[in-house]
């Protein structure tokens, strides 16, 4: 897909089975403010610590990403994402633990680092979905690229 492309054509007015928010304690842990959330629903999250956010309307893909970046992305539709995560290098990205060529390509490099999140001793994770707890299928894993985000996702969990 090119930047130049539209991802979107109308905005998102409706909640989506993509619509699985990060919870706060997270972001507690991490204890960084970002830059930017590059995936968010319209109007932001209250308790991601981000100056700024792009939502589906914005199509995030296509606009710049600048300084310490927070992705929980479509994860029916990570690959974009993932590789731009990559190509950005700065921030913590929560993706699912799936065999796919993107997760391979996060695994094999050198400069991003991945903890396991646990979830009140467990290794599910419950996202908030319409103001409630849910459980998605997969297990997740953080990722950080850059000084800041590796030394923060030590906080969250084992760092491998």
């Amino acid at each position: 897909m090119s930047r130049q492309q539209t991802l979107f054509s109308t905005p998102q007015t409706e909640i989506s089975s993509d619509d699985h928010y990060t919870p706060a304690w997270i972001f507690e842990t991490l204890g960084l403010t970002f830059d930017l959330d590059v995936a968010s629903p319209p109007g932001g999250i209250p308790w991601i610590p981000a100056r700024r956010f792009y939502t589906m309307e914005d199509d995030g893909l296509s606009q710049p990403w600048e300084g310490l970046i927070w992705m929980n992305p479509p994860y029916s539709s990570a690959t974009e994402w993932v590789r731009r995560f990559i190509e950005h290098g700065n921030g913590i990205a929560l993706l699912p633990v799936v065999r796919t060529r993107w997760f391979f390509s996060l695994w094999e490099r050198n400069d991003t680092f991945h903890a396991l999140v646990y979830d009140r001793g467990t290794i599910d994770l419950n996202f908030i979905k319409q103001g409630k707890d849910k459980r998605i299928l997969w297990q997740c894993l953080a990722w950080a690229m850059g000084d800041e985000a590796i030394k923060a996702l030590h906080k969250l969990g084992r760092v491998g």
